[in-house]
């Protein structure tokens, strides 16, 4: 085994793959700007890609854009020249840099940004009637419920929602931990699990990234 690997499953995995180049990219974007190096891992941006593919959407809606990864591997799920990924981000910088990186990629006629707040954004999407097949949630954790509920409210049948860093670097697991973002995650997990208008499931792998069904 290569000794460059590192430890655990997640890091042997990744390394079987050949190097994504918009990751590279983006990488090293963020370290320019000093911006939190928190983009959805590798791993599950396969996974998105494969997602969005496998259900057939058209329409793809991202809270939480921060550099434009996790926008790319969505996009790249889009069927070729069909879809349009509408992302929502809080700071407008990061937006600009987010739809720098999908023009890049290729996606710059078939992305959207809504700079914002995201509960703000989701109100004038839902006045506005629009609906999605895939959402993908990786923004401010204390607003996961209230994403996802709106996750619901726009969605066409049998949408897939996804959300990533649902373990919270181990704080969602750790009964000591009761702070707001912790206690949203966690109610978050539960809706997930319990809602029986969803059909849910949870991976524990990299952050930990919630998976449901609309039923």
């Amino acid at each position: 085994m290569d000794a460059n690997i590192g430890t655990g499953p997640e890091a042997y995995f990744d390394s079987l793959f050949e190097t994504d180049p918009a990751w590279e990219r983006i990488s090293a974007a963020i370290r320019e700007r000093d911006m939190p190096d928190i983009s959805v891992e590798r791993g599950y941006g396969r996974l998105l890609t494969m997602l969005v593919a496998a259900t057939g959407a058209r329409a793809v809606l991202e809270i939480g854009a921060l550099a434009g990864y996790s926008g790319i591997c969505l996009s790249r799920g889009l069927p070729p020249g069909e879809g349009m990924l509408t992302s929502l981000e809080l700071k407008a910088e990061y937006a600009e840099l987010a739809s720098a990186q999908l023009r890049e990629e290729g996606f710059g006629d078939r992305s959207e940004m809504i700079v914002g707040p995201a509960a703000d954004s989701l109100a004038r999407l839902e006045r506005e009637g629009r609906r999605f097949d895939f959402f993908f949630i990786d923004a401010d954790k204390e607003g996961y419920p209230l994403y996802l509920e709106y996750a619901i409210r726009l969605a066409n049948p049998r949408a897939v929602i996804a959300a990533d860093n649902t373990l919270l670097r181990g704080r969602t697991l750790n009964a000591e931990k009761m702070g707001p973002a912790v206690q949203a995650v966690r109610d978050f997990n539960r809706t997930i699990a319990r809602d029986p208008r969803l059909t849910g499931a949870h991976l524990p792998a990299y952050d930990g990234l919630a998976l449901a069904m609309i039923k």
